[in-house]
């Protein structure tokens, strides 16, 4: 019998965190990319849910959760919401996996109390240092597209995305447009958080037991895995062949072996 995923909002001083909920045992908070929801963990909550208590929370602004008032949007603001849920949740210490604008937050949230973060998964993490910061006003925003009162904007969203999703998988972009309907704006404000972030700073800081993630069909992270993980001292690196953009959605089997097996050995 597959484990029922429980969903509810948790009241907290940045405002209402929406998160779905899974198993018990050893807490994994989950942290999905731009401009996704805990929806991007449907098919992995029930598979870690045997052995661990697997949370996927909506970051602020995405999903159904509460934005932050304007202007406050950082990773470090959101890495202190994810902080401030766990508290709520009971839980002292926590893995921590995020995936695209969610491995940054995971990154923050090591960086900024590393005694509440047991171990970190970094799934296709971008690199932002200051030449990426610097090319960030010229640089295209894939989820940025014009609206058209005949809707014709969404269209453009679907075909920008398509090409980093699999074949014959309908139902994953059919997953990523309610999402991005759902953020709006916010979805090109997410991309643009990531690209303000002073990463490079914060990577040395990291201490816990780390995975790095390589999807090896997503060009956007791939290729700077290997300096993600060098930059955290005894971090390992794997790849998943053919993991693309959406790998937690496109290949969940593989994604939750791939913790798992981190964090029993």
């Amino acid at each position: 019998m597959t484990p029922a995923i429980e969903r509810t909002f948790v009241s907290l001083p940045a405002g209402r965190v929406h998160v779905a909920t899974c198993g018990t045992g050893r807490p994994i908070l989950l942290l999905h990319q731009t401009p996704r929801s805990w929806d991007e963990y449907r098919d992995v909550l029930p598979l870690l849910a045997g052995k661990y208590r697997a949370i996927a929370m909506d970051t602020v602004g995405f999903g159904d959760s509460e934005p932050l008032p304007a202007g406050k949007d950082s990773i470090e603001s959101w890495a202190a919401v994810a902080h401030e849920l766990l508290a709520q949740l009971g839980c002292a210490r926590a893995v921590v996996v995020g995936h695209h604008t969610g491995a940054a937050i995971a990154v923050e949230m090591a960086a900024m109390h590393p005694e509440r973060v047991e171990s970190l998964v970094l799934s296709a993490c971008p690199y932002v240092d200051a030449e990426r910061r610097a090319s960030e006003h010229s640089r295209r925003i894939i989820d940025d597209v014009a609206a058209h009162p005949e809707g014709r904007h969404l269209v453009d969203l679907w075909a920008r995305r398509q090409p980093h999703y699999p074949e014959g998988r309908r139902d994953l972009m059919e997953r990523f447009m309610i999402d991005a309907l759902k953020a709006g704006p916010r979805a090109v404000e997410g991309h643009r958080v990531v690209g303000r972030y002073v990463m490079e700073r914060r990577l040395p800081l990291v201490r816990c037991p780390t995975l790095v993630i390589a999807p090896t069909a997503d060009p956007h992270a791939y290729p700077h895995a290997p300096k993600v993980a060098a930059a955290i001292a005894g971090s390992r690196l794997i790849e998943i062949a053919g993991g693309m953009v959406p790998l937690p959605d496109q290949m969940p089997q593989a994604f939750a072996a791939a913790i798992d097996h981190f964090l029993s050995h």
